[in-house]
């Protein structure tokens, strides 16, 4: 469903309507500039434009407009004795959907609080003083104006310099000052980009500016976490890096056709994103928006991915990188969700299977589950789609991705859903879920070619998926994944909206891509408890759908068994600790309080046995 904000379409005879969508309030429209605004339905209650069906009014989000709805109600009553009286309505609370990107907007005052009916004490002449405010460049969070120039959230400089520079940007600096190690590492860099071999030029990179046009046109209390910097900031970085240009070679961007969408999405769908081009600004959901330009973006993406996958399949690049927006895998067949307008991931699995590719490895490891991916493949038994992602019994958006769901018509274990229980998530859990479960099965699928849905808002300091995975973890997981299909794999650009997180994972990727190896060390891996209760319960289900699991699972259950007795012995030994008198562990009293402890748990011991 779209919902339309200043319609061009106007002019051309065709009338837009107010309908609720989601969490819409209103509807604005300008004519001859003049503003006017209009409330709209319920959820139930939506009027519908004959014209055009599915096309209404966006939330009223006009700053006039917002102040009159605020603004205090007089009524007046009349009075037995015929006096009239003034009362003051109370304030109407504006609430909104919990929608993707409310999970840190609300620590922005998203909802209003209640005020109190008692309004005695104020004063009509009193002079309200706001507190400025700044929203840092980087994660978006919104700062006071103090004397602190720093993000208090992400610690990054308020006139930060990273989308000049990208992650190689000083943090704290007011201008661009690399330290020692920086330089160092630019330079070094830099300096293999001359003596780069052919071999080196087998990366080929997919980008194109005008997919920074694709921006939300409202200006809302909060910044929107997709936005246009996303791309500049990984930019940035590998310009710095001298990695691109330099060293990928960059593939033409084109706009995908009708129908090569069409297996993919709906014609519907298709139409719905292509009538935005049309509107200045419109949402699908309260979250996902377009504007005139967003159409020809999300075109612009799948083409890209599109044509990276033909690129790799036909043997003219071994690997790619898509650096593309609006991202993808929420997009599912009749709707536009989670910031996303085209599957990209989908769009390039068929195109390799239209140059040759039989069997399909789809790897998602955004934070967020790929619902709309699951649901175009789940049926397939020629793509076998991965993903690791937050999921916390449901709660987690898009709330879909359990453990139970492995595909449908006859096309079960095909899906593979690795669902984290609780944020934090980090490099261990990760890299052990990899080694026992998506390169064991993925080995045993032996794909043709590798997508990755590489979203990288499950990266350390992701404002939205509060994960910690670092650059040389994401780096870690692209080296396990490169030793399938030959070595022919294409990372696609998904979520990410910590722009130095994403600029340095991003980058650490595509080193890999180049053939760089990472340090990180998975011989000795220890995931958490949660790791590993997630990835045994995996494999119960999994293990009825490819052999290769069963050894595993019976290993990590005794496993299992020793880690939660260890487990239990740490806590016994810190309850223990913690019960001691600080004060007995000062200088020579530390020997005393040991010999009577000691003494005293012997006999403990021994009076228990005794009694029983």
């Amino acid at each position: 469903m779209l919902v339309g904000l200043n319609s061009k379409m106007d002019s051309e005879g065709v009338q837009t309507s107010s309908q609720k969508n989601g969490g819409a309030e209103g509807s604005l429209y300008k004519q001859s500039g003049q503003v006017r605004c209009q409330s709209s339905g319920g959820l139930n209650g939506s009027r519908r434009s004959p014209d055009n069906e599915g096309i209404s009014a966006d939330p009223c989000l006009n700053e006039n407009c917002m102040e009159q709805e605020e603004c205090e109600i007089q009524l007046r009553d009349t009075d037995s004795n015929g006096s009239r009286r003034d009362h003051a309505s109370k304030k109407p609370r504006r609430q909104k959907d919990l929608t993707f990107q409310d999970m840190y907007s609300q620590q922005d005052g998203y909802f209003d609080d209640d005020e109190d009916d008692d309004d005695s004490d104020w004063e009509p002449l009193q002079k309200h003083v706001a507190s400025k405010k700044w929203f840092c460049t980087n994660c978006t969070m919104v700062n006071l104006d103090d004397d602190d120039l720093h993000c208090d959230i992400c610690g990054e400089y308020k006139e930060s310099e990273i989308l000049r520079h990208g992650c190689l940007a000083s943090r704290l600096a007011p201008v661009v000052l690399h330290s020692r190690v920086e330089t160092e590492a630019i330079d070094r860099l830099k300096d293999s980009v001359t003596r780069k071999s052919d071999q080196d030029n087998c990366t080929v990179v997919g980008f194109d500016e005008r997919m920074l046009l694709h921006s939300e046109v409202e200006k809302k209390s909060h910044p929107h976490p997709e936005r246009p910097d996303r791309l500049r900031a990984i930019a940035a970085s590998l310009a710095t890096a001298g990695i691109f240009p330099g060293r990928c070679i960059p593939i033409p961007a084109r706009e995908i056709s009708r129908e090569e969408l069409q297996p993919v999405h709906s014609l519907e769908h298709i139409e719905a994103v292509d009538l935005t081009n049309r509107m200045i600004s419109s949402y699908f959901t309260p979250d996902t928006y377009a504007n005139e330009h967003s159409a020809s973006a999300a075109r612009l993406a799948a083409g890209l991915c599109a044509d990276l996958a033909s690129e790799i399949m036909t043997g003219n690049a071994k690997n790619g990188f898509a650096l593309v927006r609006p991202p993808g895998h929420h997009a599912g067949i009749r709707q536009a969700m989670g910031f996303c307008l085209h599957n990209n991931a989908a769009v390039a699995a068929l195109a390799a299977q239209s140059s040759g590719a039989k069997k399909v490895l789809i790897v998602d490891w955004d934070v967020h589950h790929g619902n709309g991916t699951q649901e175009i493949f789940e049926a397939n038994k020629s793509v076998l789609y991965i993903s690791l992602h937050r999921h916390e019994g449901g709660r987690f958006y898009p709330g879909t991705g359990a453990a139970d769901e492995v595909g449908i018509m006859g096309a079960e274990g095909y899906s593979v859903n690795i669902p984290w229980k609780c944020g934090g998530v980090g490099d261990n859990d990760y890299l052990f879920a990899f080694q026992h479960i998506v390169l064991p099965i993925a080995f045993e699928f032996s794909p043709d070619i590798t997508i990755i849905s590489a979203g990288f808002d499950a990266a350390r300091g992701d404002p939205l998926g509060c994960c910690d995975v670092t650059p040389a973890g994401f780096a870690q997981m692209t080296h396990l994944l490169s030793a399938l299909s030959s070595g022919k794999l294409l990372v696609i650009l998904e979520g990410g909206y910590n722009l130095r997180s994403i600029s340095s994972s991003a980058t650490a990727v595509i080193k890999v891509l180049l053939g760089e190896t990472p340090l990180c060390d998975v011989d000795h891996v220890e995931p958490s408890k949660v790791g590993l209760q997630t990835v045994l319960e995996v494999l119960g289900i999994q293990m009825n759908f490819w052999s290769t699991l069963k050894p595993t699972f019976t290993r990590l259950q005794s496993q299992w068994a020793s880690f939660f007795l260890q487990n239990k012995k740490k806590l016994a030994k810190e309850k223990r600790r913690l019960l001691r008198p600080k004060w007995w562990l000062w200088g020579r009293k530390r020997l005393l309080y040991h010999l009577l402890y000691g003494q005293l748990r012997v006999k403990a011991k021994g009076r228990a046995k005794a009694f029983c």
